[in-house]
């Protein structure tokens, strides 16, 4: 692969594919969300408008999230990365419980995009369990990411090693 190779390319072109599927009236929904941030009520309306719209587009489900999790809302955050998590399984053919994906299922040492989403989805996922104090259900999470993303493409490591400092914190108390 050529040296200045950037996965992102790849990721962007993967999702611009699923913008492009975005009905004009979703993605213009998706528009007003954006510029009503600022009053989350009238935002959350335009997302849900998206979502009746067009339920499994990516683009929608980023925009969701994004939004809950700027907002601080990280159970609903957890919710879509877990939505987001089945909607690429299905795509891929992966088992629904990320439990049950195992490294032979996809190409997770490549960068094919959306084998990269999921395992951002499973790194969210992993990251809000734990910010929600779930930590032995984070720890789980973010051990299935390293095991199907052992180069550490995604940065996995980080939430393990965050743990284990706390671990050795708490053993310190």
């Amino acid at each position: 692969m050529d040296a200045d190779f950037k996965p992102e390319v790849l990721e962007n072109s993967w999702f611009a594919e699923r913008y492009r599927d975005l009905p004009a009236v979703a993605s213009e929904q998706l528009r007003l969300a954006s510029i009503n941030y600022a009053d989350s009520s009238r935002a959350e309306t335009h997302l849900v408008m998206a979502r009746m719209m067009a339920p499994h587009n990516p683009a929608v489900k980023v925009a969701e999230y994004r939004f809950y999790f700027y907002q601080a809302r990280l159970q609903e955050a957890l919710r879509v990365a877990e939505q987001c998590m089945a909607m690429t399984a299905l795509e891929l053919g992966f088992p629904l419980s990320w439990r049950l994906v195992s490294p032979q299922h996809g190409q997770f040492e490549s960068d094919e995009p959306a084998h990269r989403f999921y395992l951002f989805c499973l790194k969210a996922y992993a990251y809000l369990l734990m910010r929600l104090q779930r930590l032995q259900a984070g720890r789980e999470a973010a051990e299935k990411l390293m095991q199907l993303d052992p180069a550490n493409k995604v940065g996995g490591q980080l939430l393990l090693d965050v743990l284990d400092r706390a671990d050795r914190e708490a053993e310190d108390d």
